[in-house]
Protein backbone atom coordinates (compact mmCIF):
# COMPACT_ATOMS: atom_id res chain seq x y z
CA UNK A 1 0.00 0.00 0.00
CA UNK A 2 3.00 2.27 -0.15
CA UNK A 3 4.51 4.23 2.65
CA UNK A 4 1.16 5.30 4.08
CA UNK A 5 -0.28 1.80 4.31
CA UNK A 6 -0.45 -0.43 7.38
CA UNK A 7 2.61 -2.43 8.40
CA UNK A 8 3.29 -5.57 6.40
CA UNK A 9 2.88 -8.96 8.10
CA UNK A 10 5.30 -10.94 5.97
CA UNK A 11 6.85 -12.57 9.06
CA UNK A 12 5.59 -15.89 10.43
CA UNK A 13 4.10 -14.17 13.44
CA UNK A 14 0.30 -13.74 13.22
CA UNK A 15 -0.76 -10.10 13.01
CA UNK A 16 -1.68 -8.31 16.19
CA UNK A 17 -4.91 -6.52 16.91
CA UNK A 18 -3.06 -3.28 16.19
CA UNK A 19 -2.20 -4.56 12.73
CA UNK A 20 -5.80 -5.53 12.02
CA UNK A 21 -6.86 -2.10 13.23
CA UNK A 22 -4.41 -0.49 10.82
CA UNK A 23 -5.75 -2.66 8.00
CA UNK A 24 -9.29 -1.60 8.81
CA UNK A 25 -8.25 2.07 8.91
CA UNK A 26 -6.60 1.73 5.50
CA UNK A 27 -9.62 -0.01 3.98
CA UNK A 28 -12.06 2.54 5.39
CA UNK A 29 -9.89 5.35 4.04
CA UNK A 30 -9.88 3.64 0.62
CA UNK A 31 -13.70 3.33 0.67
CA UNK A 32 -14.07 6.98 1.57
CA UNK A 33 -11.46 8.61 -0.67
CA UNK A 34 -11.12 6.29 -3.68
CA UNK A 35 -14.49 4.56 -3.90
CA UNK A 36 -16.35 7.71 -2.86
CA UNK A 37 -18.80 5.84 -0.62
CA UNK A 38 -21.20 7.85 1.51
CA UNK A 39 -20.25 8.69 5.12
CA UNK A 40 -23.06 6.47 6.40
CA UNK A 41 -21.84 3.47 4.39
CA UNK A 42 -18.23 4.01 5.46
CA UNK A 43 -19.31 4.26 9.10
CA UNK A 44 -21.34 1.04 8.78
CA UNK A 45 -18.34 -0.82 7.30
CA UNK A 46 -16.16 0.37 10.16
CA UNK A 47 -18.71 -0.84 12.73
CA UNK A 48 -18.89 -4.25 11.07
CA UNK A 49 -15.12 -4.61 10.93
CA UNK A 50 -14.71 -3.44 14.53
CA UNK A 51 -16.98 -6.33 15.53
CA UNK A 52 -14.84 -8.66 13.43
CA UNK A 53 -11.70 -7.38 15.21
CA UNK A 54 -13.33 -8.02 18.59
CA UNK A 55 -14.37 -11.51 17.46
CA UNK A 56 -10.83 -12.32 16.32
CA UNK A 57 -9.46 -11.33 19.71
CA UNK A 58 -12.17 -13.21 21.60
CA UNK A 59 -11.96 -16.42 19.55
CA UNK A 60 -8.16 -16.28 19.00
CA UNK A 61 -8.57 -16.06 15.25
CA UNK A 62 -5.62 -15.17 13.00
CA UNK A 63 -7.11 -12.23 11.07
CA UNK A 64 -4.61 -12.71 8.22
CA UNK A 65 -5.85 -16.21 7.47
CA UNK A 66 -9.25 -16.91 9.05
CA UNK A 67 -10.70 -20.34 8.33
CA UNK A 68 -14.06 -20.60 6.54
CA UNK A 69 -15.60 -21.98 9.73
CA UNK A 70 -14.36 -18.94 11.68
CA UNK A 71 -15.87 -16.54 9.18
CA UNK A 72 -19.24 -18.28 9.27
CA UNK A 73 -19.10 -18.47 13.07
CA UNK A 74 -18.70 -14.69 13.20
CA UNK A 75 -21.80 -14.24 11.04
CA UNK A 76 -23.70 -16.78 13.15
CA UNK A 77 -22.88 -14.84 16.30
CA UNK A 78 -23.98 -11.65 14.60
CA UNK A 79 -27.36 -13.21 13.77
CA UNK A 80 -27.73 -14.59 17.29
CA UNK A 81 -26.49 -11.52 19.12
CA UNK A 82 -23.72 -13.44 20.88
CA UNK A 83 -20.45 -11.80 21.99
CA UNK A 84 -18.96 -9.59 20.74
CA UNK A 85 -22.29 -8.54 19.19
CA UNK A 86 -24.52 -7.20 21.94
CA UNK A 87 -27.86 -7.70 20.18
CA UNK A 88 -29.02 -9.82 17.22
CA UNK A 89 -28.41 -8.09 13.91
CA UNK A 90 -31.14 -7.88 11.29
CA UNK A 91 -30.67 -10.06 8.19
CA UNK A 92 -29.74 -7.01 6.14
CA UNK A 93 -27.08 -6.03 8.70
CA UNK A 94 -25.63 -9.56 8.73
CA UNK A 95 -25.47 -9.48 4.92
CA UNK A 96 -23.69 -6.12 5.08
CA UNK A 97 -21.19 -7.53 7.61
CA UNK A 98 -20.34 -10.29 5.12
CA UNK A 99 -19.88 -7.66 2.40
CA UNK A 100 -17.63 -5.66 4.73
CA UNK A 101 -15.45 -8.71 5.36
CA UNK A 102 -15.20 -9.56 1.68
CA UNK A 103 -14.32 -5.98 0.82
CA UNK A 104 -11.59 -5.82 3.47
CA UNK A 105 -9.90 -9.06 2.46
CA UNK A 106 -10.10 -8.41 -1.27
CA UNK A 107 -8.44 -5.07 -0.58
CA UNK A 108 -5.69 -6.65 1.55
CA UNK A 109 -4.98 -9.37 -1.02
CA UNK A 110 -4.83 -6.84 -3.84
CA UNK A 111 -2.43 -4.66 -1.85
CA UNK A 112 -0.18 -7.64 -1.05
CA UNK A 113 -0.76 -7.54 2.69
CA UNK A 114 -1.96 -11.16 2.72
CA UNK A 115 -1.15 -13.95 0.23
CA UNK A 116 -4.75 -14.72 -0.73
CA UNK A 117 -8.34 -13.70 -0.03
CA UNK A 118 -9.82 -16.04 2.62
CA UNK A 119 -13.37 -14.83 1.91
CA UNK A 120 -13.51 -16.03 -1.72
CA UNK A 121 -16.04 -18.73 -0.83
CA UNK A 122 -17.89 -16.70 1.79
CA UNK A 123 -21.47 -16.31 0.70
CA UNK A 124 -23.58 -13.26 1.51
CA UNK A 125 -26.60 -14.32 3.60
CA UNK A 126 -29.91 -13.69 1.93
CA UNK A 127 -31.45 -10.55 3.35
CA UNK A 128 -35.08 -11.32 2.81
CA UNK A 129 -37.41 -8.70 1.43
CA UNK A 130 -39.94 -7.51 3.98
CA UNK A 131 -42.86 -5.65 2.50
CA UNK A 132 -42.87 -1.92 3.23
CA UNK A 133 -45.28 -0.87 5.93
CA UNK A 134 -47.92 1.66 4.98
CA UNK A 135 -50.73 3.28 6.90
CA UNK A 136 -54.09 4.06 5.35
CA UNK A 137 -55.07 7.37 3.78
CA UNK A 138 -57.44 7.87 6.72
CA UNK A 139 -54.62 7.32 9.20
CA UNK A 140 -52.45 9.83 7.35
CA UNK A 141 -55.26 12.38 7.61
CA UNK A 142 -55.58 11.73 11.35
CA UNK A 143 -51.83 12.16 11.79
CA UNK A 144 -51.43 15.45 9.90
CA UNK A 145 -54.50 16.91 11.61
CA UNK A 146 -53.26 16.02 15.10
CA UNK A 147 -51.03 19.09 15.71
CA UNK A 148 -52.92 21.99 17.35
CA UNK A 149 -52.92 25.50 15.78
CA UNK A 150 -50.12 26.76 18.03
CA UNK A 151 -46.65 28.16 17.34
CA UNK A 152 -45.05 24.71 17.20
CA UNK A 153 -48.20 22.94 16.08
CA UNK A 154 -48.23 24.86 12.80
CA UNK A 155 -44.61 23.84 12.24
CA UNK A 156 -45.42 20.22 13.01
CA UNK A 157 -48.38 20.09 10.64
CA UNK A 158 -46.30 21.61 7.83
CA UNK A 159 -43.52 19.12 8.54
CA UNK A 160 -45.88 16.12 8.46
CA UNK A 161 -47.65 17.34 5.31
CA UNK A 162 -44.30 17.85 3.57
CA UNK A 163 -42.80 14.54 4.69
CA UNK A 164 -45.77 12.52 3.47
CA UNK A 165 -46.75 14.78 0.59
CA UNK A 166 -43.30 14.67 -1.05
CA UNK A 167 -42.15 11.20 0.03
CA UNK A 168 -38.95 12.56 1.56
CA UNK A 169 -36.37 10.79 3.65
CA UNK A 170 -36.05 12.30 7.14
CA UNK A 171 -32.51 13.51 6.33
CA UNK A 172 -33.80 15.25 3.20
CA UNK A 173 -36.63 16.84 5.16
CA UNK A 174 -34.55 18.33 7.99
CA UNK A 175 -31.91 19.42 5.47
CA UNK A 176 -34.32 21.71 3.65
CA UNK A 177 -33.56 25.42 3.57
CA UNK A 178 -36.18 28.10 3.01
CA UNK A 179 -34.69 28.75 -0.43
CA UNK A 180 -35.17 25.08 -1.35
CA UNK A 181 -38.95 25.52 -1.34
CA UNK A 182 -40.90 27.28 -4.09
CA UNK A 183 -44.50 27.62 -2.94
CA UNK A 184 -45.60 29.42 -6.10
CA UNK A 185 -44.18 26.69 -8.31
CA UNK A 186 -45.22 24.03 -5.76
CA UNK A 187 -41.93 22.14 -5.57
CA UNK A 188 -39.04 21.54 -3.19
CA UNK A 189 -35.41 20.65 -3.74
CA UNK A 190 -34.47 17.50 -1.84
CA UNK A 191 -30.73 17.54 -1.30
CA UNK A 192 -28.27 14.80 -0.47
CA UNK A 193 -30.31 11.70 -1.25
CA UNK A 194 -28.62 8.31 -1.52
CA UNK A 195 -25.59 8.60 -3.73
CA UNK A 196 -25.58 12.36 -3.14
CA UNK A 197 -28.28 12.92 -5.75
CA UNK A 198 -30.47 16.04 -5.50
CA UNK A 199 -33.96 16.06 -7.00
CA UNK A 200 -36.94 18.35 -7.33
CA UNK A 201 -40.16 17.02 -5.84
CA UNK A 202 -43.67 18.41 -6.31
CA UNK A 203 -45.67 19.71 -3.36
CA UNK A 204 -49.41 19.18 -3.14
CA UNK A 205 -51.95 21.75 -2.08
CA UNK A 206 -52.17 20.53 1.52
CA UNK A 207 -48.39 20.81 2.00
CA UNK A 208 -48.27 24.24 0.34
CA UNK A 209 -51.04 25.63 2.57
CA UNK A 210 -49.46 24.23 5.72
CA UNK A 211 -46.03 25.59 4.74
CA UNK A 212 -47.47 29.05 4.05
CA UNK A 213 -49.15 29.06 7.46
CA UNK A 214 -45.93 28.01 9.18
CA UNK A 215 -43.70 30.44 7.29
CA UNK A 216 -45.98 33.41 7.95
CA UNK A 217 -47.20 32.72 11.49
CA UNK A 218 -44.60 30.55 13.25
CA UNK A 219 -41.15 30.54 11.70
CA UNK A 220 -40.45 34.29 12.16
CA UNK A 221 -41.03 33.97 15.92
CA UNK A 222 -38.88 30.83 16.13
CA UNK A 223 -36.12 32.55 14.13
CA UNK A 224 -36.09 35.43 16.62
CA UNK A 225 -35.14 32.98 19.34
CA UNK A 226 -31.93 31.93 17.56
CA UNK A 227 -28.70 32.91 19.30
CA UNK A 228 -26.57 32.68 16.17
CA UNK A 229 -26.91 32.84 12.43
CA UNK A 230 -26.10 29.14 11.82
CA UNK A 231 -29.77 28.25 11.30
CA UNK A 232 -30.68 31.44 9.45
CA UNK A 233 -31.57 29.61 6.23
CA UNK A 234 -33.04 26.44 7.73
CA UNK A 235 -36.66 25.73 6.91
CA UNK A 236 -37.44 23.79 10.08
CA UNK A 237 -36.52 25.42 13.38
CA UNK A 238 -36.78 23.99 16.86
CA UNK A 239 -38.17 25.85 19.86
CA UNK A 240 -34.79 27.59 20.39
CA UNK A 241 -34.53 28.78 16.80
CA UNK A 242 -31.87 26.25 15.75
CA UNK A 243 -32.16 23.89 12.80
CA UNK A 244 -34.35 20.92 13.65
CA UNK A 245 -32.36 17.69 13.96
CA UNK A 246 -33.25 14.22 12.71
CA UNK A 247 -34.00 13.23 16.29
CA UNK A 248 -36.26 16.25 16.63
CA UNK A 249 -38.13 15.24 13.49
CA UNK A 250 -38.60 11.71 14.83
CA UNK A 251 -39.91 13.09 18.14
CA UNK A 252 -42.47 15.28 16.37
CA UNK A 253 -43.77 12.30 14.40
CA UNK A 254 -43.94 10.08 17.48
CA UNK A 255 -45.76 12.75 19.50
CA UNK A 256 -48.52 13.26 16.96
CA UNK A 257 -48.76 9.56 16.10
CA UNK A 258 -49.56 8.97 19.76
CA UNK A 259 -52.17 11.73 19.71
CA UNK A 260 -53.76 10.21 16.58
CA UNK A 261 -53.94 6.72 18.10
CA UNK A 262 -51.13 5.45 15.85
CA UNK A 263 -48.41 4.91 18.44
CA UNK A 264 -45.80 2.46 17.21
CA UNK A 265 -47.22 2.45 13.68
CA UNK A 266 -45.64 5.57 12.19
CA UNK A 267 -42.06 6.55 11.42
CA UNK A 268 -40.48 8.75 8.74
CA UNK A 269 -39.94 5.71 6.55
CA UNK A 270 -43.49 4.46 7.07
CA UNK A 271 -44.74 7.79 5.75
CA UNK A 272 -42.42 7.46 2.76
CA UNK A 273 -43.73 3.93 2.14
CA UNK A 274 -47.28 5.23 2.45
CA UNK A 275 -46.57 8.00 -0.08
CA UNK A 276 -45.37 5.43 -2.64
CA UNK A 277 -48.11 2.90 -1.93
CA UNK A 278 -50.91 5.45 -2.15
CA UNK A 279 -49.54 6.79 -5.45
CA UNK A 280 -49.50 3.31 -6.95
CA UNK A 281 -52.98 2.61 -5.58
CA UNK A 282 -54.09 5.77 -7.35
CA UNK A 283 -52.75 4.54 -10.69
CA UNK A 284 -49.30 6.21 -10.81
CA UNK A 285 -46.71 4.57 -13.05
CA UNK A 286 -43.98 2.80 -11.09
CA UNK A 287 -41.27 4.71 -13.00
CA UNK A 288 -42.80 8.02 -11.94
CA UNK A 289 -42.78 6.84 -8.34
CA UNK A 290 -39.15 5.81 -8.78
CA UNK A 291 -38.22 9.34 -9.79
CA UNK A 292 -40.23 10.91 -6.98
CA UNK A 293 -38.56 8.69 -4.38
CA UNK A 294 -35.09 9.21 -5.82
CA UNK A 295 -34.43 5.49 -6.28
CA UNK A 296 -31.48 4.71 -8.55
CA UNK A 297 -32.90 1.28 -9.38
CA UNK A 298 -36.42 0.47 -10.52
CA UNK A 299 -36.17 -2.83 -8.63
CA UNK A 300 -36.07 -0.89 -5.36
CA UNK A 301 -39.35 0.80 -6.21
CA UNK A 302 -41.06 -2.32 -7.53
CA UNK A 303 -41.27 -3.80 -4.03
CA UNK A 304 -44.09 -1.31 -3.40
CA UNK A 305 -46.16 -3.00 -6.10
CA UNK A 306 -46.33 -6.06 -3.84
CA UNK A 307 -48.16 -3.95 -1.26
CA UNK A 308 -50.78 -2.87 -3.78
CA UNK A 309 -51.58 -6.37 -5.04
CA UNK A 310 -54.74 -6.76 -2.87
CA UNK A 311 -56.01 -3.45 -4.23
CA UNK A 312 -55.34 -4.58 -7.79
CA UNK A 313 -57.23 -7.82 -7.20
CA UNK A 314 -60.17 -5.89 -5.78
CA UNK A 315 -60.24 -3.57 -8.81
CA UNK A 316 -59.96 -6.52 -11.18
CA UNK A 317 -62.84 -8.37 -9.57
CA UNK A 318 -65.08 -5.33 -9.64
CA UNK A 319 -64.18 -4.17 -13.16
CA UNK A 320 -63.46 -7.20 -15.34
CA UNK A 321 -66.59 -8.62 -17.02
CA UNK A 322 -65.44 -12.23 -16.61
CA UNK A 323 -63.93 -11.98 -13.11
CA UNK A 324 -66.95 -13.27 -11.19
CA UNK A 325 -68.63 -15.47 -13.81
Amino acid sequence: MGSTGPPSTASSEPPSGDTLGAWIDAYVSYCRSERGLSPNTVAAYRRDLSLWSAFCADAHVDPAAPAPAELTEFLRRARAGEAPVNAPLAPASVARAAISLRGLYRFLAREGEIPSDPTQRLGVPRRGRPLPKAISVEDVAALVEAPPPTLLGRRDRALLETLYGAGLRISELVGLDVDDVDLDGRWALARGGKGGRDRRVPLGGAAVRALEDYLIRSRPELARRARGASAAGALWLNSRGARLSRQGGWKIIATHARAAGLEGKVSPHVLRHSFATHLLDGGADVRVVQELLGHASLATTQVYTLVTDPHLVEVFRSAHPRATV
